[in-house]
């Protein structure tokens, strides 16, 4: 496994690696990524030149292969024991960075990769059987998956601060557009905004196969 960073990384990728799902972690090939010499314009943005920023994962699946950019967001502990009550939405800010570099990087790629921001949830406590689908349990820490791509992410995006460059998305709109990553269905968290619509039980990937075995 590679030496991530980001312990949201490294939840990540021990779940695709415990569900054999193929992957590239692109820390260690990025430098391969871009061919010698390209130039790739950012829309508004200018020329990227070879700084583009990287994403995570290039992800293989079934019908499409998917180009991920992990975003760790916590999850606070739940307040109070009643039904319903937790620790309030679930974020899904990024930078336009990340959107314009993603959309570039989806472009260099081609026919065959989508772009997709997967956001990876610490949740404080553990979280209740039945309301995460995706759950990981890994060095002492409980993690939960959302996933949407890049080109829902950027139809739906509102600023969130112009300062820092910042957007996300409204609540409604991501519970709405996200999906679990494979599973086949995902209820909303308890407390942590509305149910979702039938569309956002879709999985994101199919496993090539089928996944695990």
């Amino acid at each position: 496994m590679a030496q991530r960073r980001h312990h949201y990384e490294r939840a990540f990728e021990a779940y695709l690696r415990e569900r054999r799902i193929p992957y590239v972690a692109v820390n260690e090939a990025r430098k391969a990524l871009l061919p010698h010499g390209a130039r790739l314009r950012l829309d508004g943005a200018g020329d990227a030149g070879p700084d583009l920023k990287s994403f995570d994962f290039v992800v293989y699946g079934e019908n499409t292969n998917m180009l991920i950019e992990i975003k760790g967001r916590k999850v606070p502990a739940r307040k109070g024991t009643g039904r319903g009550r937790g620790g309030g939405r679930l974020e899904s800010w990024v930078t336009l960075d990340d959107v314009a570099s993603l959309r570039a990087w989806q472009r260099l790629f081609g026919l065959g990769y989508e772009g997709a921001f997967v956001f990876v949830y610490h949740c404080e406590d553990q979280p209740p059987d039945g309301l995460f689908q995706e759950v990981i349990e890994r060095e002492g820490r409980w993690y939960a998956l959302r996933a949407i791509s890049l080109d829902d992410y950027e139809a739906s995006m509102k600023t969130r601060s112009p300062r820092w460059r910042t957007v996300d998305l409204p609540t409604e709109a991501f519970a709405r557009l996200s999906r679990p990553f494979t599973a086949p269905s995902d209820p909303c968290p308890q407390g942590l905004g509305p149910e979702p619509d039938a569309g956002s039980a879709l999985p994101a990937l199919a496993p090539i196969g089928g996944g695990p075995g």
